[in-house]
């Protein structure tokens, strides 16, 4: 399955690890992929440019092959003090149910602040020399995108719709990620709204992938061969695979939430802002549940996720699966717990017996 993309990535297989930001994609796991022929990629979405900086020197000290960074582009937010004021009621429930004492107002960086972070870390990305970055939530500017690819950084765009791929052609950038309605985590959606952007995935490849000249990446439930099958069929060049390697024993996800992920079934994943107060798919639990009523009047991102960090963090230490924010696509039956090699051998073997499968039929 040599492609172009496969050649622009130098990678032999044309499977890419989920930039799964929040510890799940570990060093270890990014090491692991591109060793075994896929392309390793660090989210770094909640790293400062110096955490990611030390991120990228250990995943080099296991690794010779290609690595790629993922970073996530601001966005303008603005927050009313009736949403902080209704977030904040609801999470005191939270607290005195968990038994945990109300923390300080956490400090909300300004926007001013966010964009200097980004550039920060696309600072590190230049002088560290990395080969890829792929950017979530919109485009990056175009200054920065200039220089990028003067340092001949392949550069990949995230989108939901064909708009929005043909936004990320027009940037400039080398490939776009689409991500279908069925993948786990954080939607992508830049341009469109929430409803507007969720376009499953067999529907969205071979729409983009006729009008657009790059690349296509297919994301969002694929799991196996006969996902990377279906959507090269399509006309994708390449797979982004996330809730696969998120029970890799290389994963930095809890054993909580990999059990969580391998013991549910695909109608018990659904689309909630609570936890960041961007829409993402995970593992229903009390606190998506719980929020349902009042989802609509929580702060948006970064703020939401700021304001519940100690919630989660608590949650996890205790490995309590009701508050923890249980990413997982739409194909949770079909995860299984193993090394990321064996993950990616098995991907590819039966790739190659669904192409022989399908040619002898």
């Amino acid at each position: 399955m040599r492609t172009e993309l496969t050649k622009l990535l130098n990678i032999t297989y044309p499977i890419i690890q989920a930039p799964m930001a929040g510890g799940i994609s570990t060093p270890e796991l990014v090491a692991a992929v591109s060793n075994h022929g896929g392309l390793g990629m660090i989210g770094a979405g909640y790293l400062s440019a110096e955490q990611m900086k030390q991120q990228v020197q250990e995943v080099r000290k296991q690794t010779t092959q290609p690595v790629g960074v993922n970073l996530f582009v601001p966005e303008e937010v603005e927050v009313t003090g009736k949403e902080l004021e209704t977030a904040d009621h609801f999470l005191q429930g939270v607290r005195e149910e968990l038994g945990i004492e109300k923390q300080s107002a956490p400090t909300i960086p300004s926007e001013e602040d966010r964009w200097q972070a980004f550039e920060e870390q696309v600072d590190v990305i230049i002088r560290e020399r990395l080969p890829v970055c792929s950017f979530t939530f919109g485009l990056p500017p175009n200054d920065v995108i200039t220089e990028m690819k003067k340092k001949n950084i392949i550069l990949i765009g995230t989108a939901t719709t064909v708009e929005e791929a043909l936004a990320v052609q027009e940037a400039g950038l080398d490939m776009v990620v689409v991500q279908g309605s069925e993948a786990g985590g954080h939607r992508g959606n830049f341009i469109n709204d929430h409803e507007g952007s969720l376009i499953g995935l067999m529907s969205l490849i071979p729409q983009t992938v006729d009008h657009v000249d790059i690349p296509v990446i297919a994301a969002g439930g694929i799991m196996d061969g006969r996902g990377l099958s279906a959507a090269f069929a399509l006309g994708a060049q390449g797979v982004q695979m996330g809730t696969a390697f998120l029970t890799c024993t290389e994963s930095g996800a809890s054993s909580a939430h990999k059990q969580a992920v391998m013991e549910t079934s695909e109608e018990k994943t659904v689309l909630t802002r609570a936890f960041s107060g961007k829409w993402a798919r995970g593992i229903q639990n009390s606190f998506i549940a719980n929020s349902r009523n009042i989802e609509s009047q929580l702060p948006g991102f970064p703020v939401q996720n700021i304001l519940t960090k100690h919630m989660r963090k608590i949650a996890g230490e205790e490995l309590n699966t009701d508050y923890m924010s249980l990413w997982s696509g739409q194909s949770p039956r079909l995860a299984e717990p193993s090394t990321a090699a064996e993950l990616i051998n098995r991907v590819m073997e039966e790739a190659k017996d669904t192409v022989q499968r399908l040619s002898n039929s």
